[in-house]
């Protein structure tokens, strides 16, 4: 099985993020959404 991890803080999501997602979800069996808090 093929996993990938894919950081960020999407703070605001786009729908750049949206994409990369979309794309990962195609080449891997499991993607792995890590949302991370920014200290803004």
């Amino acid at each position: 099985m093929r996993k990938v991890l894919v950081p960020g803080t999407f703070d605001p999501i786009t729908n750049g993020h949206l994409e990369v997602v979309e794309r990962a979800s195609r080449l891997f069996d499991q993607v792995v959404v890590a949302v991370a808090l920014s200290q803004k």
